[in-house]
């Protein structure tokens, strides 16, 4: 048995830090904790092979459903984690890393029961990571720009100093010699929990800098500007970063900012588009499951003529993708249907619809974990990324 202190994770300003939920009588029972980057778990106790335990919602108003722990010292055991404040697993069960979040499987639907999940872990375990989908931290983005860090063609900058005084970095891409004939703004993770929106973002990024015949054009023709991790503080603090109090990341661009990364960025757009800005995308995961949040879907604005050109975009995208995750221009949600409703231009792709030049201001929302009945991978998500990138060429040329 252990000892329930009830705890989460306690965090610092530059790290995840870790004091345990729990702390174990006897050496031999598991150890389960969210000290590391992206880490969020409430241990509440553990019975024999079961496991309770809850995700943080912290300062988030009312149900989200992020998670993110790893389990030690359970080699050659069965153990069932029930959660306890909703159904919180998508539908191919939880992420699974057996080699400190290096590499991420699914574990699969059959590994699922309503709000419970059962893993047996190898005679040989370490340390085991679950989490609702695959991570993306900024460990990650360091990763992937070190992978391109000689291409003349990508430039990163200091983009803001966030609340809890960590470095923001935004990108450019592209044409940066001059006057390009458009411009092209990509925003992501102005919510925390929405990780498999970077993995895309990675794609996007990939093409452009490809030695192929679309990422030519667009090195040629287009200068794009990324902030990777708009709510860095969210994403190293494992926070839902959806809904949080007053209001999140995406609810940040009507009135004066209050988070640093949102206001740089108001900022910073309008001089540097010079009326040149043609897109802005805003990439987002959906709800965890069912229906509509199992596909990949543009999200509308108001202005009926950036509508009309977002469904242009979505078009081109449905017809030219090539990877494994599909894309049905049906499953657009445009403004004043279903959810998405909001008056006021809060939003950042609200703002980006009143900016000069802008034809298409959108959100592109991509599932956590299966679309139109594929498994949204690593792989997959990159490869979805890389298809926007040619949409987004095969659109521009096309432009007056």
């Amino acid at each position: 048995m252990l000892r329930t202190l009830g705890r989460s994770c306690a965090r610092g300003a530059g790290f995840a830090l870790l004091w345990l939920a729990a702390v174990p009588a006897s050496a031999s029972e598991p150890v389960i904790d969210c000290g590391f980057p992206g880490g969020n778990i409430v241990l509440e106790r553990i019975d024999g092979d079961d496991v309770y335990l809850h995700q943080d919602l912290r300062d988030t108003e009312g149900f989200w459903f992020y998670w993110y722990f790893r389990v030690r010292e359970a080699a050659g055991r069965t153990l069932t984690f029930h959660f306890t404040r909703g159904n919180v697993l998508g539908v191919l069960g939880p992420a699974v890393s057996t080699d400190g979040g290096a590499t991420w499987r699914w574990l699969g639907a059959e590994s699922m029961k309503g709000a419970t999940f059962t893993y047996s872990f190898p005679d040989d375990a370490g340390e085991v990571r679950f989490c609702l989908a695959v991570p993306y931290q900024a460990s990650d983005l360091q990763a992937f720009l070190d992978r391109h860090a000689g291409s003349a063609h990508l430039k990163i900058e200091p983009h803001a100093t966030s609340r809890k005084g960590r470095s923001v970095r935004r990108l450019r891409l592209g044409n940066l010699g001059g006057r390009p004939d458009h411009r092209v703004m990509v925003a992501c993770r102005h919510h925390a929990c929405e990780t498999m929106a970077s993995w895309a973002l990675e794609g996007l990024i990939e093409e452009v800098l490809a030695d192929t015949a679309d990422g030519r054009w667009l090195r040629e023709h287009v200068e794009f500007l990324m902030v990777p991790l708009m709510d860095l503080d969210g994403v190293e603090d494992g926070d839902q970063g959806k809904n949080r109090r007053p209001h999140d990341h995406n609810r940040d661009y009507l009135g004066e900012s209050i988070y640093p990364e949102v206001a740089a960025l108001r900022a910073l757009v309008p001089e540097w588009s010079e009326g040149r800005l043609r897109i802005s995308i805003d990439l987002h995961c959906p709800w965890i499951r069912g229906g509509n949040n199992e596909q990949v879907f543009f999200v509308g604005v108001a202005p009926p003529d950036i509508w009309a050109s977002t469904i242009r975009l979505s078009e081109i995208l449905a017809e030219s993708g090539t990877g494994p995750l599909p894309h049905d221009p049906r499953h657009n949600i445009a403004h004043g249907q279903s959810w998405n409703t909001l008056a006021e231009p809060r939003t950042h792709s609200r703002w980006a619809a009143l900016l000069p030049g802008i034809e298409v201001a959108t959100t592109l929302e991509i599932p956590y974990a299966r679309a139109g009945g594929r498994p949204v991978t690593v792989d997959s998500a990159r490869a979805l990324g890389r298809d926007l990138a040619r949409a987004i060429r095969h659109y521009l040329e096309d432009c007056p």
